[in-house]
């Protein structure tokens, strides 16, 4: 999964204090996928293309203990909830982002053949929607539109920016199941991915600062 990650990010913003902290939010979104891709650098973590590994993606992902295991995710979760917290003083924000880096396990879970774990250890676990597209597909793109809308329904602003969102995460997501696959994993690979979050938490932040939240009786608080 990809941009299905998102889907609690919006979520998450659109219910946020203050003002939607959208940036923070896919940041959480997709930690667990900095923390692979930053570690597999490293080699403290480990990925191989194989076009069998499954229908839609064709890359076995057979060492992810620290970032993929429920273990290690949560772990990634709290951290990132604690950082949040005391960044922004508020800890109601610090949860949030905190389920939101959570959810990435679960969401996984969905769609990935068995590669996850519970601690680093077998048994490998997911439920392999990955292997019909027919299902996933339309899984990953009602999870984005659906928490999409409800954020855009929250909250007021230019649709200029969200739609450039949207526009990139759409792209990035079409390369992603109809590109050609890579030959072989290895850093430009990990730096690819890593550039593709970067952009879209870039746009999330331009999002944030366009948008603020509706209130009763059709009045607005502009994000400051």
């Amino acid at each position: 999964m990809f941009i299905g990650h998102f889907a609690p990010a919006f979520v998450a913003a659109a219910v946020t204090p203050d003002r939607p902290r959208l940036a923070t939010m896919f940041v959480a979104a997709q930690l667990a996928d900095w923390g692979f891709f930053s570690l597999a650098l490293v080699g403290a973590e480990a990925m191989r293309v194989d076009p069998a590994a499954s229908v839609m993606v064709p890359f076995d992902l057979y060492h992810m203990p620290y970032t993929h295991s429920l273990l290690g995710t949560a772990i990634w979760a709290a951290t990132f909830c604690a950082l949040v917290a005391l960044w922004r003083r508020d800890v109601r924000l610090g949860v949030l982002a905190g389920l939101v880096a959570l959810s990435h396990w679960f969401l996984d879970w969905l769609v990935h053949v068995p590669d996850l774990t519970w601690d680093g250890t077998p048994p490998k676990l997911g439920l392999g929607l990955w292997n019909w597209p027919w299902a996933a597909i339309p899984l990953e793109l009602a999870l984005t539109g659906t928490a999409f809308a409800f954020f855009m329904r929250r909250t007021r602003g230019p649709l200029g920016p969200p739609a450039g969102l949207a526009g990139a995460m759409l792209l990035f997501q079409a390369i992603s199941w109809f590109g050609p696959a890579p030959a072989a994993a290895g850093p430009l690979l990990y730096l690819q991915a890593l550039f593709a979050f970067g952009v879209l938490t870039a746009l999330a932040g331009w999002v944030a600062q366009n948008r603020w939240f509706r209130k009763r009786g059709g009045l607005a608080s502009r994000a400051r």
